[in-house]
């Protein structure tokens, strides 16, 4: 547990992660898409080459010249929202917020050196100002984790993307790391989803959110229960053929659906995990160790994955939790063999699967 120094809280009660480590709250499907990508060949030489291809400092200059800068005169509000988040989640610098005219509700982080948020006039003018604080949490927990980088370079690539489709093999290459990193970017959004909540501390504002950008205007024409019973029935598939729907649907989407991500965030949530972090029971910067090797990661995601799948009732899930099982079992065979670890490492009652 924490002294009582590590965590502050303000006068309208809400706590200060003093030195959280985006671990903290991390969600396992991020830390399990982000083994992927680095599994994925080619996807580190592909990123060094457009990082370097691009001016940051233009990206930051359209900002500047085409939206509006947060500050003490500018969106004081907003202003006090983007401190308020920084300072919840204690970084080290305060990254600048821009809003931009465009009737989509959205808003990212991006940058590598200097990373900053945009917010959409369409999402400003659609939530309270609670749920908004959700949202501006939501993109300083990006940047805490780092995710912006990725994010700036995803951009990039597709850009790229469409300047070589008549390169055939070089708009196959390039697919399958945009493809890799739109999988990474969706469960990194789950993670920003939790960051959000931190800053809130306020499940019922991070609901609202998640009920407006699924369809909702007035939280009087929504049935709350009923808006929940809507991601239990998606999940609870009983066909494998909508299974595999579910996956061709969201192959090209940037984001999970909102309703799922209202039923995840909710049920984090009333988590002790949740529970724990508030309290002041969270892994640290100074403390916090991750691995380099891709084998910890994948064991690490693989057992959280297990305990998805063997409660889930979709049947897909169920087929891949067995496949899974057998893959993962003999993977950790021939690593343990031929990696240069010692079968203790990563065999036996030690590999992905294994509780």
């Amino acid at each position: 547990m924490t002294e009582n120094n590590d965590i502050q809280q303000s006068g309208s009660t809400r706590v200060r992660f003093r030195g959280i480590s985006p671990r903290a709250y991390e969600h396992p499907a991020d830390r399990a898409a982000m083994a992927t990508l680095r599994a994925v060949p080619g996807v580190s030489s592909v990123l060094k080459a457009v990082a370097g291809m691009w001016n940051e400092r233009a990206e930051r200059l359209f900002t500047l010249a085409s939206a509006i800068r947060v500050g003490d005169k500018q969106y004081p509000r907003l202003n006090e929202l983007r401190n308020d988040c920084a300072e919840t989640l204690d970084l080290d610098t305060v990254p600048d917020m821009f809003v931009a005219r465009h009737p989509v509700a959205n808003a990212y982080a991006i940058g590598i050196d200097k990373p900053f948020i945009v917010v959409t006039t369409g999402i400003v003018e659609a939530l309270d100002h609670d749920s908004m604080r959700v949202v501006v949490g939501h993109e300083v927990g990006h940047i805490l984790s780092g995710h912006n980088v990725l994010r700036t370079l995803l951009m990039r690539l597709l850009r790229l993307q469409s300047s070589v489709q008549w390169m055939a093999l070089g708009a196959l290459g390039l697919r399958a790391v945009i493809a890799a990193l739109m999988e990474w970017y969706r469960k990194a959004e789950l993670t920003g989803d939790r960051a959000g909540l931190l800053c809130a501390q306020d499940p019922a504002a991070a609901l609202r959110q998640h009920v407006y950008m699924a369809g909702g205007i007035s939280m009087s024409d929504i049935d709350i229960p009923e808006f929940m019973r809507q991601a239990k029935e998606y999940e609870e598939v009983d066909d494998v053929r909508d299974s595999i729907l579910k996956l061709m649907t969201v192959e090209n989407m940037s984001h999970p659906f909102a309703v799922v991500r209202a039923a995840q965030l909710q049920r984090w949530a009333a988590s002790e995990e949740y529970r724990a972090i508030l309290a002041g029971d969270y892994l640290r910067r100074d403390d916090d160790q991750p691995s380099a090797d891709l084998m910890d990661d994948v064991k690490a995601a693989g057992r959280s994955y297990k305990e998805s799948w063997s409660s889930s009732t979709d049947p897909l899930a169920k087929v891949l939790n067995e496949v899974g099982e057998a893959v993962s079992g003999a993977a950790g065979k021939v690593f343990s063999k031929f990696g240069g670890r010692g079968g203790d490492e990563t065999g036996g009652d030690n590999d992905a699967t294994s509780n």
